[in-house]
């Protein structure tokens, strides 16, 4: 089996410390199962022995980085399976760490493995950046509110808006606070300023590493779009262009609702989020994105028609119905008139309309005022 010089498929089982690589041929006969200890050196060694340009799968797990890395230094064309795609693997009765390897294998050899995208080096070290600083906001916002936690302990009555001010820091240099509280309050404040100066530097940092990028520049255009945000959409997203419509960017992100249809039962439920969670929530600072802070008339279609005035969809909101519904309303309404006038038949009976109904008259011109009472000839 090992004179074997054909095309090859291996199966990488990635771990911690140790991986296990089954390589198999394109109709799925095994040729041989090694363990490695995790190295780029003894990765590279093994997967010689696979041929030129072999196709190599593993799973997007713990410390992927360096192994796609090495991969695709040895001339491999690599494929980073999606975790929740092979996730059935834990259903079997017998699991172990070949057979995972080996399944990997077959799915990419028969074309069923659920891929996920590998980031360049470029994109991979942006997100880097924009992920730490989201953790270093985290981190200072923890820091400030176990501050309003000591005083609230010690009913110290806060009476600015915000205490890590210029005013707010006075008045903190100025209470008289017992121990260990003032403290406490002394190095969760000084925490917090480091904090904010190595935030301040990564901002300089990513900034400069974005400067001629044209996405970055575009994204700022957006009305709530501002330098965080959009260096976070474009870290999150990287290649634009992998995704064909909206639908998929949607879908990727996890913004799209869940569908589950089997016969005649159907059930849709919220959003899967099944995807970037930092895309989804924003610069990280406990803002969602920019298109739920700044909500506007949804696009529903050229038929659409708008809800009546005071219906469910328009208490919701604080100020009424918005104004491209009320515009529509209003061009519904001046292109038919509603009217509950009795009409004359031809017998010269008058009839009027049952309980429920509603006379529609096409009309043109401005809109008259409706007219209530019997019918004059």
């Amino acid at each position: 089996m090992e004179a074997y010089d054909g095309p090859q498929i291996v199966g990488m089982d990635l771990h911690r410390r140790r991986s296990v690589l089954v390589r198999m041929r394109p109709d799925g006969q095994k040729l041989a199962t090694a363990r490695i200890e995790n190295s780029p050196a003894g990765l590279r060694a093994e997967i010689a022995k696979a041929g030129l340009c072999p196709k190599v799968v593993l799973e997007a797990t713990y410390g992927w980085y360096w192994a796609a890395d090495a991969l695709e230094a040895v001339g491999a064309e690599v494929h980073l399976a999606h975790p929740l795609g092979v996730k059935g693997f834990a259903y079997r009765r017998v699991k172990n760490d070949e057979k995972d390897a080996a399944d990997l294998a077959d799915l990419l050899r028969m074309g069923r493995l659920p891929e996920a995208w590998i980031a360049p080096p470029e994109i991979r070290e942006l997100r880097e950046l924009t992920r730490y600083r989201i953790k270093l906001v985290h981190i200072r916002t923890s820091c400030k509110d176990q501050v309003h936690a000591v005083l609230a302990k010690l009913g110290v009555t806060v009476t600015c808006t915000d205490i890590f001010g210029v005013w707010g820091s006075t008045w903190l240099d100025e209470l008289r606070l017992p121990q260990p509280y003032a403290g406490k309050l002394a190095s969760l404040r000084k925490l917090a300023s480091e904090l904010t100066a190595e935030i301040t530097l990564l901002d300089k940092v990513i900034a400069d590493l974005l400067e001629h990028h044209d996405g970055y520049h575009a994204l700022q255009q957006l009305p709530g779009i501002g330098k965080v945000l959009a260096a976070v959409i474009v870290a999150e997203i990287g290649d634009i262009s992998r995704f064909h419509h909206p639908g998929q960017l949607c879908s990727w992100t996890g913004l799209t609702p869940r569908h589950r249809e089997s016969d005649t039962k159907i059930a849709r439920g919220h959003i899967t989020k099944q995807g970037s969670r930092v895309l989804r929530l924003g610069d990280g600072r406990g803002h969602p994105a920019a298109a739920r802070r700044y909500p506007g008339p949804r696009y529903q279609g050229p038929h659409h028609r708008p809800p009546r005035q005071g219906g469910p969809q328009h208490r919701q909101g604080r100020h009424g119905p918005p104004a491209a519904h009320l515009r529509l309303l209003r061009d519904a309404r001046r292109s038919r008139q509603v009217t509950d006038r009795p009409r004359r038949s031809e017998g010269g009976r008058v009839s009027r309309p049952g309980h429920g109904q509603r006379v529609i008259a096409p009309r043109s011109g401005p809109c008259l005022p409706r007219r209530r009472g019997r019918a004059s000839d």
